[in-house]
């Protein structure tokens, strides 16, 4: 079967003129003066295939390209070099309130709409009601767009954009300006136009919304192609690539990797009687290497060093983990292991807290860390929520939550074997 979009060794350029006059009197004072003028290319040697009834994904950092191919393919702009062919009726919700006449109505925009896509008036009559109802802003349907909210905008350019028989429909990252509720209903809308053979391309920051919805992903950076196919393949190769830059700012900045989040600046808290002092932790991988953005599923280390004055014996070295928004996770300590720390010596030293596996998924997570007596009445040493802890995806194929629970499935059981209430396995 041959694909419904083709992109054959594409490229774009743009000319990016320096020192553009502000005004006509500067232009004409300075028309003999030359300008200087840029190349930029947007995109460079791009090569794809996308097959009919498709769901395929765009994922890059900002500026990579994915809007420019995006728009090529929805015959906006023309590519410089190569070529991009698209066999079916394109619709294409590229930026918000794209393709409306803020001085017209909602209900005068679908028409509008409908007609530039080609569709009859018989058509738009039949698709207006559930348009609108889609669209869900009421009596707003007949003002005219430039009043309406963002949010308002963004439902009524999608109702219209799914609502009008699309072969291809073209996306990029507007429906995240919608509510909840909305997301949800786009959702699920999309899961139905793609049981119908809808051809759906989708560029998002979202790498969980585009591994989950996504048959196929492909990569862009700095306007290459990077990699495309399996889209957790391609989705995680990416994130390796950002983890490892990050990591690499993290490492090459000491203080950044110790206080990754500014805010907790302002909420840690430091009390004891400082016999013995926490002054830094870190976060090593299975290789003893420090890792400052370590990965669900995969070996951390917590190292916790401290610095005595004098002798003291029999301590217990704790930490806690809360999410972000301040759930408390757990709280491991040395004495739950009968760890005995004997006497800590005068001077520096760490303890290592090891973890064959971190079951948290990924998100944004807050260290304490403390040292106490054996019966934890006396507090040497309390650093409340000193640490940032940024978890990103890596060996856990979960996603959403914020643990791991290790669990696994059984194969569905007929009732005939069992009844509720009376196990019988």
């Amino acid at each position: 079967m041959s694909p419904i979009i083709s992109v054959n060794q594409v490229s774009k350029q743009y000319k990016i003129y320096r020192d553009r006059p502000n005004s006509l009197k500067e232009a004409l004072v300075r028309r003999s003066r030359s300008r200087k003028v840029d190349d930029f290319w947007a995109l460079t040697d791009v090569n794809l295939e996308i097959k009919k009834g498709a769901f395929y994904g765009f994922v890059g950092h900002n500026g990579s390209g994915k809007t420019t191919l995006l728009k090529l393919m929805a015959g906006i702009h023309q590519p410089t070099s190569g070529e991009v062919r698209v066999d079916g009726r394109v619709s294409a919700l590229l930026e918000l309130g794209s393709g409306f006449h803020p001085e017209l109505s909602g209900r005068e925009n679908i028409y509008l709409n409908g007609a530039i896509l080609g569709m009859s008036r018989r058509e738009m009559d039949a698709a207006v009601d559930g348009i609108i109802e889609f669209s869900d802003i009421g009596d707003f349907i007949d003002a005219p767009v430039k009043i309406l909210s963002s949010g308002m905008y963004v439902r009524l350019g999608f109702s219209v954009a799914v609502h009008v028989e699309p072969e291809i429909l073209l996306i990029d990252e507007v429906i995240a300006v919608g509510d909840e509720a909305f997301q949800r209903k786009c959702l699920e809308h999309l899961y139905e136009l793609r049981q119908n053979g809808t051809t759906i391309v989708l560029v998002s920051h979202s790498l969980p919304l585009v591994e989950g919805l996504c048959d196929e992903v492909a990569w862009l950076d700095h306007g290459q192609l990077m990699a495309d196919g399996d889209s957790t393949k391609v989705c995680w190769a990416y994130l390796d690539a950002v983890n490892a830059a990050e990591a690499k700012k993290l490492r090459d900045n000491e203080e950044g990797a110790v206080h990754t989040d500014t805010s907790l600046a302002e909420i840690e808290v430091r009390r004891g009687t400082g016999e013995i002092r926490i002054f830094h932790v870190d976060y090593l991988d299975a290789a003893w290497r420090s890792n400052p953005l370590p990965s669900s599923g995969d070996p951390l280390t917590i190292r916790v060093w401290y610095e005595a004055d004098k002798a003291v014996t029999e301590v217990v070295f704790s930490v806690k983990l809360h999410q972000a928004t301040g759930v408390h996770l757990a709280s491991p300590n040395s004495a739950l292991q009968q760890l005995e720390a004997g006497t800590i010596q005068p001077g520096r030293g760490y303890v290592d807290l090891i973890m064959d596996e971190l079951l948290l998924l990924p998100g944004d997570y807050v260290l304490s860390s403390s040292i106490t007596d054996r019966d934890r009445l006396h507090t040497l040493d309390a650093w409340e929520r000193s640490h940032a802890l940024r978890v990103v995806p890596g060996s856990s194929p979960e996603r959403e939550g914020a643990v791991d629970l290790k669990a696994r499935w059984q194969p569905p059981v007929p009732h005939q074997r069992g009844e509720p209430g009376h196990p019988n396995r």
